[in-house]
């Protein structure tokens, strides 16, 4: 059956935050433009999750009047905290002048980035752009030239042996002058794209980190709004892992806490869910959440290679955006407000490319030119030293030398450290450790995979083809199983990799519906044989406010 082809000057992949801001400011610059958002939750900021800090200086820049105009950023900042984590009982809070500067959070907000994106959608349709929820991009089109033409989305109603059911319908042809590609870390199509042209030949690998978040409601005797208190070591630290943890007071009585679990760690035995789990029971942490209630749970990848790792973002036809490319700043633990900026320059970029004429499929140099002239740049340079610094020396060490370089010369620095390792080379064999014996959940503090899943809101279209591919099934066993112990059964925070024994022996079993899609598995996988793409469209979790 033939695709339906629609026709726009701009196609955007990704309703977050990098890609929502490039359509507004197309629309502030030239009303007349024809821009579509395509978005593969079922709605804009179903699929959002973040912590969140919140620096305006973005969003300052593209509404001004945001403060009067409902934006749901309303929480100030009221006090900043860091701690060191000894053990379960055991904290060091860091005094102010002892803590990185960049990781001060005087004059920012604590915020849900889902509500932000929704309240953005709301702006840009308002302008005129088109938003189109629940349409996977899944399949990149191309010109003869070899330029980007747009994207396609997914069939509809394909069962699990890819046949087409009664309901089938196929997708959708969305042809643009240019397509920006704003899907979040560890995109589908951006993977692609980086592959196909090369983009990140001459940076150091990318590096991630999964982030995995609860919402809790408190009582309120002991919320305290604004309150933000960031952590480090224990309990990634037992097992040889590095991270950070946040807990943040937003508004109504109700409390984010996460951890964040660098994906370069070398224990296949090593659960972040589990982790995180046992990072609920520290004092500093549980003394907020006994007698409260847990509302949602979520993960997702963080693309944190910083500027080291950052490919080449424009190619011909189109460009990558935020987290799509890697634009995070580590020091700061943010990366919204520089997914907004770059989405701006992009949108510019595009802008005056258009109205001088340009017909399309061209690669935009001229972006990296606005890029490297915009404080995101000089943010991203001044940041550099931050991440590997980390890898290299460790949590305290680590941790000493980003004083060092943040507090006393201020990001400018006369070199510039690497990690060119990725994070799948890391993991090593099972026989080189000893199995981690987790606690049973306790229902209180600490829950199992499943009943997180629950309260994710996730729900997928069960007869379809499994989005998670394996390139070559026999490795699951043959290499996974054997060397690693199955590791993906727990850098999995959703229960989606199961070994089933049976009389010929085990067997991997992928649960699809409960992925979550944090792409953790398309990154760890120790060989690259987990490809995630894109399920259909409205598929995943369902975050209220995450």
């Amino acid at each position: 059956m033939e695709r339906e082809a629609m026709p726009y000057d701009v196609v955007i992949v990704g309703a977050g935050p990098a890609g929502l801001s490039a359509a507004i400011r197309l629309k502030q610059l030239n009303a007349e433009l024809s821009v579509m958002v395509l978005e593969k939750g079922s709605e804009v900021g179903a699929h959002i999750l973040s912590g969140a800090l919140f620096e305006t200086r973005a969003l300052d820049e593209l509404l001004p009047d945001w403060q009067t105009s409902g934006a749901p950023v309303q929480t100030p900042v009221s006090e900043d905290q860091v701690y060191l984590y000894r053990s379960q009982s055991k904290a060091v809070r860091l005094p102010a002048f002892a803590v990185p500067a960049p990781m001060h959070n005087t004059g920012n907000y604590v915020i849900s980035l889902g509500s932000l994106c929704r309240w953005l959608g709301e702006q840009a349709e308002a302008l005129g752009v088109e938003i189109f929820p629940g349409f996977a991009a899944t399949e990149l089109l191309y010109n003869d030239d070899a330029s980007v033409k747009g994207v396609a989305t997914g069939d509809l109603g394909r069962d699990k042996k890819g046949e087409p059911k009664d309901s089938f319908q196929p997708g959708l042809e969305l042809h643009a002058k240019y397509t920006l590609f704003a899907e979040g870390a560890r995109g589908q199509l951006g993977k692609e794209l980086i592959a196909r042209y090369d983009l990140a030949n001459g940076a150091t690998a990318q590096h991630y980190g999964i982030g995995i978040k609860e919402l809790w409601q408190i009582d309120p005797a002991k919320h305290q709004p604004g309150l933000v208190a960031h952590g480090a070591g224990w309990p990634l630290s037992e097992h040889g892992a590095t991270g950070g943890s946040f807990l943040y007071h937003l508004e109504d009585n109700q409390v984010a806490v996460g951890l964040i679990a660098d994906l370069n760690y070398a224990n296949p035995y090593l659960s972040p869910f589990e982790e995180f789990q046992r990072f609920k029971s520290q004092l500093e942490i549980s003394k907020y959440l006994e007698g409260g209630k847990r509302l949602c749970y979520g993960a997702r990848a963080i693309t944190k290679g910083g500027l080291n790792s950052l490919p080449k973002q424009t190619f011909p036809g189109g460009l990558l955006l935020g987290c799509d490319a890697g634009t995070l700043n580590f020091a700061k633990i943010k990366g919204i407000h520089t997914a907004m900026k770059s989405g701006m320059l992009a949108a510019e970029t595009v802008n005056a490319a258009l109205q001088a004429g340009d017909e399309g499929r061209a690669d935009l140099l001229a972006y990296d030119d606005a890029f490297k002239a915009s404080w995101l740049y000089t943010e991203l340079h001044l940041a550099r030293n931050f991440g590997p610094a980390l890898h290299k020396y460790g949590t305290f060490m680590g941790g000493a030398f980003n004083w060092i370089q943040q507090n006393l010369f201020a990001g400018r620095m006369f070199f510039t450290l690497k990690d060119e390792t990725s994070d799948h080379q890391q993991l090593q064999p099972a026989a080189n450790f000893q199995p981690i014996e987790y606690a049973r959940p306790d229902c209180i503090l600490s829950f199992d995979r499943l009943s997180s899943v629950f309260i994710s809101n996730t729900a997928h279209e069960e007869e379809q083809p499994v989005h998670l591919q394996l390139l070559d099934s026999s490795k699951a066993i043959s290499v996974n199983f054997n060397e690693y112990a199955s590791p993906e059964q727990r850098y999995c925070p959703a229960g989606v990799y199961e070994i089933v024994e049976e009389a010929a022996g085990p067997r991997l079993q992928i649960n699809a519906a409960n992925c979550v899609h944090c792409k953790t598995c398309d990154i760890k996988d120790p060989t690259q044989n987990i490809r995630w793409v894109a399920p259909e469209g409205g598929g995943g979790p369902n975050y209220p406010n995450m």
